[in-house]
């Protein structure tokens, strides 16, 4: 395998997504276990994140032993070939535990140029969001088109919160600006399937600062792909930097509205 052919990385991200995906569904329901937390006590993480890190992370290394793999749950390396793996074996850890069928495998490979193959996997729903860069994002084999952009005042528009509490009361005062300018809000618990879900016209827009990497390096791509733009929101008033997607003017406005409420 090349290491600049992204159709095979592609075909491979998908793999790993769908393996990751299996085992998912398999502990869905069960009985949770392992559970431990991360930034907060509200932050958890369970056996079935880091053995859903250990099977990609396994795949990945067997197939491409040169690259390096950074992922939520520790798996990580050096590697040598230039490419990089972002893993986040399950985005929406909350949502799973209680049940909720809204969480996802995210996988991306990126290189100097930034993200070339992205893959957001939804197995409950048996739904795959997949994009190669330069190659145009698609759900399970339909292209994806993000169409023209609405006002902000008829756009639905997706967010998520921090799990420390400081932050979260900023995010509070930030929503409460932007959810009496837009048609509504949804907070479904995982960042990866909101942004999956901008490229597929389900949402408007979407906007979260405190993001980590994994969060949102397949999403992004998804979006852009699809014809949207994402653009970084700095950190400002206290809160993390972040990201804001959706298609250009509507990012144009909403990312001004955001700008003037946090003082930046």
């Amino acid at each position: 395998m090349s290491a600049a052919d992204p159709h095979a990385l592609l075909d491979l991200a998908v793999r790993a997504s769908h393996a990751a995906g299996a085992l998912l569904v398999e502990r869905f329901h069960g009985p949770a276990s392992g559970v431990d937390h991360k930034s907060s006590q509200t932050d958890p993480v369970s056996d079935a994140d880091r053995d859903a890190e250990a099977l990609i992370a396994g795949l990945l290394g067997s197939e491409r032993p040169g690259d390096a793999v950074l992922g939520e749950e520790g798996a990580g390396s050096a590697g040598e070939s230039g490419l990089q793996w972002v893993v986040d074996p399950l985005d929406g850890t909350v949502n799973f535990l209680y049940g909720i069928p809204q969480w996802a495998v995210s996988i991306a490979c990126r290189d100097a140029e930034g993200t070339i193959v992205a893959v957001v996997h939804d197995p409950l729903h048996g739904e795959t969001f997949s994009a190669a860069r330069g190659h145009g994002c698609s759900l399970d084999g339909r292209p994806l088109t993000i169409g023209p952009a609405p006002p902000l005042a008829r756009a639905l528009v997706g967010t998520g919160f921090s799990y420390v509490a400081a932050e979260r009361q900023l995010q509070t005062a930030l929503v409460s600006r932007v959810l009496p300018c837009a048609r509504d809000i949804r907070r479904a618990g995982s960042a990866a399937l909101d942004l999956a879900w901008v490229a597929a016209g389900r949402l408007d827009a979407f906007y979260e600062h405190g993001l980590a990497e994994w969060d949102h390096a397949a999403g992004d791509l998804l979006v852009l792909e699809a014809g949207g733009a994402v653009v970084p929101l700095p950190a400002a008033g206290g809160l993390r930097a972040g990201v804001l997607a959706g298609a250009r003017a509507l990012t144009d406005e909403l990312g001004s509205l955001l700008r003037d409420s946090v003082g930046t």
